[in-house]
């Protein structure tokens, strides 16, 4: 067998590709139409809207039938979908539809490489015009050889997917794990042999003799959040984010979600008068907060950090009685089951989701003795550390996995692995 001769394809993100290979525009590949407004579709019988990043909804119409592969116009520009079916696509998407030239699946999987940051329009909502995608240089194999890719790529990537899965499905069970073993040390306490009496709220049953049962406005002296600080024309006065010298971050909690901490790009800061001015929602290290907004449910605890830190809208900051309970106590019984779904339970809203203050100072909670909350913390604190290091290890083999099948698309794409 013969060994394959290679030249430069002049397309730098493609470098050498096959001596027989052309390249040309993606526009002789495929052939663009903008998607159209989902809200203009009356919703009978149902066919799929597909979306940026591939989220959709129901509708009634279809404005294609067969294969196409959608393309972002905004937003969510660099995740091409493969369709082949009934749809409609939102007018923040273009569909294309595979010339005679081009085959789709093959098209799909060199849209997954295409450099779109290179070429979008705008930085602040990425966007890309129809001329600009339809313009790009990309590489033109022979049609059979593209459908021999494809079919290649399909198995490949099917295999390495069935991996990825394999990997969320083991993150699952340990969050899962997680909850369970954080739920039964802030219900049962860590002695297996300890009495258990009825607790007398429903979703803890029994616990420890000794405990007893409150409610969270007898164990915090303060719950506050960044509306506290004066009306709203006084607020929106005095404060000035993300501008002047940076002085103190203001915590968000997608912020503490997404693990970004401090003043960095991202995150939001104020200058020193306008942390001086919120100063009733100043943060520390270790302090509780709970989402007032949105993602109900969720509560967090404050990271150490070099800079100052304030409380942005949208979270509620529980100061707390050091002489009744330890702070990491009170975060990990947020974390169980039953103050996850107690969260949840007492939001007021069906769309963004609104908690008050009223409610949560009503939760109950279990309290053991002062000591025997530190061991649980103590505890908890390891236990958790371990586990979320498996986890975290899952999610590295789920990177190294994503970047192993682009490196696989890629190869196979470009023509650098021959494919018989």
């Amino acid at each position: 067998m013969m060994e394959r001769q290679y030249k430069e394809s002049g397309i730098e993100w493609i470098g050498r590709i096959p001596k027989e290979w052309e390249t040309c525009q993606l526009k002789r590949l495929l052939s663009f139409r903008n998607g159209q407004d989902y809200k203009l579709v009356e919703s009978e019988t149902g066919y799929p809207v597909y979306g940026s990043g591939g989220i959709f909804v129901h509708a009634s119409e279809y404005l294609y039938d067969g294969e196409a592969v959608l393309f972002g116009r905004k937003g969510t520009i660099d995740r091409p979908i493969y369709v082949n079916e009934k749809f409609w696509t939102v007018d923040t998407m273009y569909y294309a539809i595979p010339l005679s030239t081009g085959d789709g699946k093959f098209v799909y999987y060199l849209g997954t490489l295409l450099p779109f940051n290179k070429y979008q329009t705008s930085t602040a909502l990425p966007s890309m015009t129809q001329t600009i995608l339809g313009d790009m240089k990309v590489i033109l194999p022979p049609l059979s050889e593209q459908q021999r890719i494809a079919s290649y790529l399909d198995k490949k990537c099917g295999e390495i997917d069935e991996l990825i899965a394999l990997q969320e499905k083991m993150i699952v069970q340990l969050t899962e794990y997680k909850q369970a073993v954080i739920t039964e040390a802030v219900t049962k306490g860590l002695d297996p042999n300890a009495k258990l009496v009825p607790s007398g709220i429903e979703w803890i049953g029994e616990v420890p003799e000794g405990w007893k049962k409150t409610r969270i406005k007898s164990v915090i002296k303060l719950l506050t959040d960044y509306d506290a600080n004066g009306s709203f024309a006084d607020i929106s006065k005095n404060c000035k984010i993300n501008t002047g010298e940076p002085y103190a971050w203001m915590v968000r909690a997608t912020d503490l979600e997404n693990k970004r901490y401090g003043i960095i790009e991202g995150n939001n800061y104020c200058d020193f008068e306008t942390y001086k001015y919120l100063s009733k929602s100043s943060l520390h290290e270790n302090d509780i907060l709970i989402a007032k907004r949105g993602d109900i449910g969720k509560s967090y605890l404050v990271p150490k950090c070099d800079s100052p830190m304030t409380l942005a809208p949208n979270t509620y900051l529980l100061l707390t009685k050091i002489d009744l309970i330890y702070n990491r106590y009170f975060f990990y019984y947020l974390q169980s089951r039953g103050g996850i779904e107690n969260l949840k339970i007492l939001n007021k809203s069906t769309t963004l989701g609104a908690l008050y203050k009223d409610d949560v100072k009503a939760m109950h909670i279990p309290l053991p003795p002062l000591p025997e909350q530190h061991s649980i913390a103590s505890y908890l604190d390891t236990k958790c550390s371990e586990i979320d290091s498996l986890i975290a290890l899952k999610r590295q083999k789920i990177e190294s996995l994503n970047a192993y099948k682009k490196s696989v698309i890629y190869e196979a794409v470009t023509g650098k692995t021959t494919i018989e």
